[in-house]
């Protein structure tokens, strides 16, 4: 179990988040158009995972279109951003922010992504949704940078994973 704080309230998260020289999960969450996506589909690529409450937020959009942003740059790099937002907030956010160049995937059909990567917080006002995390990984899954956000309103440390792909 992770602790974490939202609005200086102590939250709780099942399990914990991997660490650094771990195998990354292998995951199953659904992308803006309803399709599944997998680790499979990712296979020889370096993942970075920017995960986060909801993308209706001020601090989740901005660290969508920051990743958005910088995903340009690595050819071999997929940045899945993840929520348990339904695909189609994603979807629309997505068209409204000319976004692009990252993959937004839900994980509300499938709980088992946010148990196997610690993010699911179990109480207080957040209580089921995902906290904010990022997670890198090597092209054969390997986690190679955490970024467990303590205080769920920040925005990441996007120079710190950006800074593991180069």
């Amino acid at each position: 179990m992770e602790t974490v704080y939202f609005k200086g309230i102590e939250c709780h998260t099942y399990g914990n988040i991997p660490r650094p020289g771990e195998n990354a999960p292998c995951f199953k969450l659904t992308d803006k158009d309803l399709k599944e996506i997998c680790c499979k589909d990712f296979e020889g690529k370096r993942i970075v995972f920017n995960i986060f409450p909801s993308i209706d937020t001020p601090v989740c959009a901005s660290s969508v279109r920051r990743f958005n942003e910088e995903a340009a740059s690595f050819n071999d790099t997929v940045v899945i951003c993840v929520s348990m937002d339904l695909p189609f907030a994603a979807q629309r956010f997505c068209v409204a922010n000319g976004i692009e160049n990252v993959i937004v995937a839900s994980a509300f059909n499938s709980i088992d992504f946010a148990k196997n990567y610690g993010v699911l917080i179990t109480d207080g006002p957040l209580k089921g949704l995902l906290t904010r995390a990022v997670i890198v990984t090597d092209k054969d899954h390997k986690v190679v940078f955490t970024d467990l956000v303590e205080y769920i309103a920040n925005e990441p440390d996007y120079q710190a994973a950006i800074g593991m792909l180069k």
